[in-house]
């Protein structure tokens, strides 16, 4: 039998308020109903599915990124976004998808898994926002 869709990814903590509220702020999750597991945790919702599963009380690996790469979310509000990941002084990596435009968005939780937000390619930043990020990117010149 085939997949049908993905239906969530579960991140290992040792903060499990601060990693609750982390996607809570930046993402719009929601805590909702959890079973009564034995162990403490968090369920988040998009909507209504609990699309994260946050688990506490196990050991967390040395290598928070195990051998998944990243989730990804669709999104939208890409300026308030980074207003947001700016305000907490958060590092990210925003890039343009080759081809269709999508804006791919790429920061690490409290936990240091990694995160990406895809935006849609018709969503728009302020000229100064984006002459910023493109000399970011720049390859340094010396003289």
């Amino acid at each position: 039998m085939p997949a049908i869709g993905m239906d969530h990814f579960t991140v290992l903590t040792e903060r499990l308020d601060e990693t609750v509220a982390f996607y809570g702020d930046l993402l719009g999750l929601r805590s909702g109903e959890r079973p009564p597991f034995k162990f403490p945790g968090a369920w988040l919702y998009c909507g209504p599915r609990a699309v994260l599963h946050i688990v506490a009380g196990r050991p967390v690996p040395a290598d928070p990124a195990g051998v998944l790469d990243h989730m990804a979310f669709s999104a939208t509000g890409l300026a308030d976004t980074l207003d947001r990941l700016d305000a907490r002084s958060m590092r990210y990596d925003l890039r343009r998808l080759p081809g269709s435009g999508l804006w791919q968005l790429f920061f690490s939780d409290p936990n240091g898994a990694r995160v990406e937000l895809d935006f849609d390619a018709t969503e728009s930043l302020p000229d100064a926002r984006l002459q910023a990020l493109e000399r970011a990117k720049a390859p340094a010149t010396t003289r």
